[in-house]
């Protein structure tokens, strides 16, 4: 399936909607700036075209390109359309331990949003650590039909013992 992309990740929704998702982004990172949430919410949107496009193939967020992916799917009808437009739904597949990060799917996610003609944001797709560009709210990576292998662990002060 081929979609027409515009040159700009960002005119993939309409502005009232971009404002709208970057506020979300904003409201969980309170000490934010707007344009900092806004850089994110752009780079979520050239990965969910990314993931929409190239259904099949494994790909994930940076851990702050996920925080604005979080902020789109937030918005759920306009997600949905979203995704539709784009070729297939890209669902959320959550999990967190960043031993995990494995960076041929940075690099492959990168690499597939080049393809679609749209400049990366470099600062946005690094490894997480605590000195991140930014700090963000979620915690989360995305496993299935990726090489990320996410192990369950028990939560604290919950026990399996019977």
């Amino acid at each position: 399936m081929s979609v027409d992309l515009p040159v700009i990740a960002r005119a993939l929704i309409p502005d009232s909607q971009f404002t709208s998702c970057r506020s979300t982004v904003m409201d969980a990172n309170p000490h934010m700036s707007e344009e900092m949430a806004g850089r994110i919410v752009e780079e979520g949107l050239k990965f969910v075209a990314a993931s929409a496009t190239h259904p099949t193939t494994g790909l994930a967020p940076s851990r702050i390109v996920d925080e604005g992916w979080h902020a789109l799917i937030l918005h759920t009808a306009m997600y949905a359309e979203l995704c539709g437009r784009l070729g297939s739904f890209v669902h959320h597949f959550p999990g967190y331990d960043p031993t995990n990060f494995d960076p041929p799917i940075i690099d492959r996610t990168r690499e597939t949003i080049a393809a679609l003609g749209y400049p990366l944001d470099d600062e946005l797709w690094g490894p997480p650590s605590d000195e991140t560009l930014a700090s963000v709210a979620a915690k989360c990576q995305h496993a299935p039909d990726c090489t990320i292998v996410i192990t369950p662990k028990p939560k604290p002060g919950n026990s399996c013992a019977r």
